[in-house]
């Protein structure tokens, strides 16, 4: 059963997701959430703690939503990689984490608005997607590629490449065309 500290950071990553960090504030967060003020800071001693408890949220609930599409996708290490795209294409298309739709990459968007690389929320950022990379790099041990760790930075870069125009020119079909390169790269890997 989710508590009220729960549902208040479910409300807060849902409107910095489709809002931004810094144009949503506490009382409207308060308001969709209906919350009162004093349980929000019983929680919570400022925006900035919220923040980093709906990214902690926001990184838990990506990395097992992609890596459980991965790993059902095939019991093969190198479909599994290329079935990361599929799952980003359904992110993209809106058909992944049901009523956020699709506002780019959370921690892209946290670590442009926080630019301070000190700042805890450009960290946590940095720390999601360093996580991504470590697994993808286990995939690549296990398929056996020659250089497991700089296959998979190229293969975060695709997957970042494709959420960024994505985004920008609202082009869920760059997953595809991030899959043909990623399937590309991993051949001349093995």
């Amino acid at each position: 059963m989710a508590t009220r500290r729960d549902h208040l950071i479910d409300t807060a990553l849902r409107l910095f997701y489709q809002q931004g960090y810094h144009a949503t504030g506490i009382d409207r967060i308060l308001a969709e959430s209906g919350v009162a003020k004093m349980t929000l800071y019983k929680h919570f001693r400022s925006k900035d703690e919220l923040i980093l408890a709906a990214l902690q949220l926001r990184d838990e609930r990506f990395r097992n939503w992609l890596m459980a599409e991965m790993e059902a996708a095939s019991p093969d290490p190198v479909e599994r990689l290329l079935a990361m795209f599929d799952a980003l294409e359904q992110w993209f298309l809106g058909r992944a984490f049901k009523g956020l739709g699709f506002s780019g990459c959370a921690f892209i968007n946290a670590a442009s608005e926080f630019a301070d690389q000190s700042h805890p929320a450009h960290r946590l950022a940095a720390e999601h997607k360093v996580r991504v990379v470590e697994y993808l790099e286990k995939l690549c041990r296990e398929a056996g590629l020659t250089d497991p760790r700089t296959t998979a930075e190229q293969l975060a870069l695709l997957k970042e490449g494709a959420i960024a125009t994505a985004q920008v020119r609202n082009m869920p079909e760059a997953a595809q065309s991030a899959k043909q390169m990623a399937r590309v790269l991993l051949a001349a890997a093995a």
